[in-house]
């Protein structure tokens, strides 16, 4: 009787086959990977085009933009011979005292937040707030906030909840940074146009500044108390759509809204020297007020993306995109002086330098335009002069930018001529 052999896979084609099914998964793993990226790339626009709505919508409230160095201030009895402000002879703004007031150094964004569907969040922070953060059943003294909270990149602004909240329309999806040490992180920034010099300080005075903790800030009752010489240097240095403590229009825009970038793209730091999220520390100017360079020297040849080692950089909560809420420089603002993608350089994480635009898709960062428009901005555009001194500028209005096409997009004033499509 015939014997019948039963039917199966012979070891070498199984093999051919698990051979043939891994090829396969490695022609179509990339391409997934790339769809994947492709509908993170088209959320982080859809974020983009929320806070374009956000602005103008603002902006048909207020008649103006969020303004970018806001919030509440402190008087206290005067110490020295300062300016004491208008109707109020013998007192000054408490400028450092960043725990009964934020000393004006809520970011743009925080106005932001009723437009883009964050109305809670809003109620929480314009209102005071009284949080039992080490959950002892009482309402200490240092859990009692006033409205508007505290200084978000003061260390009692670690404890408040608000600043601590990662706003969904803030970040982009493909960022991969999350939780601490950042509170909060950002990856849409306002955009200050060609130069930085008067980012942080806006068109306060200086020398008003010496009292320690009773440093004056020259803003009273909405109204600049300097000297015409600082005013128009502040004027003149803050050339973008935001400006340090500046109440921006519609109509200072004079060269455009479709030719002026509002709002530009930044990672958030992930601890690993990244040179565009890692900020390099060091002095940018001489005692003469001229750039020395722009750090460029300072980045690793044989890891071009980030800083040699041994170099002070910034790190933990004193990085890129760190506080959402705080305007200093390196958490929210970005200028259009190196092409997307490049360094972050500046003397510590409060004073101006050079911070541009970056972002994890290939080849480029998203930039939103002051009427709404959100366009992908590679990292090859024309920046012209990148010897120019980015951090002294101080062009005179009107003046053409020196950083090229990429400067002209910045500059709301310059009446560059844009002749191409973005």
């Amino acid at each position: 009787m015939a014997k019948t052999r039963k039917s199966g896979f012979t070891l070498v084609e199984l093999l051919v086959v698990i051979a043939i099914i891994g090829v396969l998964v490695g022609l179509l793993l990339p391409a997934v990977q790339a769809a994947r990226e492709a509908a993170r790339r088209m959320s982080c626009s859809n974020n983009f085009k929320q806070l374009g709505l956000a602005l103008h919508n603002y902006h048909s409230a207020y008649k103006q933009f969020p303004m970018h160095g806001s919030g509440t201030i402190e008087r206290g009895p005067a110490v020295g011979p300062i300016y004491a402000g208008p109707g109020a002879p013998g007192w000054a703004v408490k400028w450092s005292n960043w725990i009964n007031s934020n000393a004006m150094n809520l970011s743009a964004h925080v106005g932001m937040l009723p437009f883009c569907e964050q109305q809670a969040l809003w109620e929480q922070i314009s209102n005071p707030l009284w949080q039992d953060t080490n959950n002892n059943g009482t309402i200490d003294a240092g859990e009692q906030y006033n409205a508007m909270g505290p200084s978000p990149s003061a260390p009692n602004g670690a404890a408040y909840i608000p600043w601590l909240t990662n706003v969904v329309t803030f970040r982009c999806p493909s960022d991969p940074g999350v939780g601490l040490p950042g509170r909060g992180r950002l990856n849409y920034a306002v955009c200050g146009g060609d130069s930085s010099k008067h980012a942080y300080y806006g068109q306060r005075n200086p020398a008003l500044e010496s009292q320690g903790s009773t440093r004056p800030i020259a803003w009273f009752d909405g109204t600049w108390a300097t000297s015409g010489s600082v005013q128009t240097d502040g004027r003149s240095s803050m050339r973008g759509v935001f400006g340090t403590h500046h109440r921006s229009k519609f109509r200072d825009i004079l060269d455009g809204t479709s030719n002026s970038i509002a709002m530009g793209e930044i990672i958030t730091d992930l601890g690993d020297r990244d040179v565009r999220s890692a900020q390099r520390l060091r002095v940018l100017h001489s005692a003469a007020g001229i750039d020395i360079d722009l750090c460029d020297g300072d980045i690793d040849p044989l890891r071009p993306q980030f800083w040699q080692d041994g170099l002070a950089v910034s790190s933990g909560v004193e990085a890129r995109g760190m506080i959402w809420a705080a305007m200093a420089p390196l958490y929210s603002q970005c200028f259009t002086i190196k092409p997307p993608n490049k360094l972050v350089c500046a003397q510590n994480h409060l004073n101006p330098g050079v911070h541009g635009m970056s972002s994890r898709h290939q080849g480029g960062a998203h930039v939103l335009m002051a009427d709404g428009a959100v366009k992908f901005i590679t990292d090859s555009i024309e920046a012209g002069n990148q010897n120019a001194f980015p951090v002294d500028i101080n062009n005179q209005p009107g003046a053409a930018s020196p950083f090229g096409l990429w400067g002209a997009l910045g500059s709301v004033r310059g009446k560059e001529t844009i002749e191409e499509e973005l």
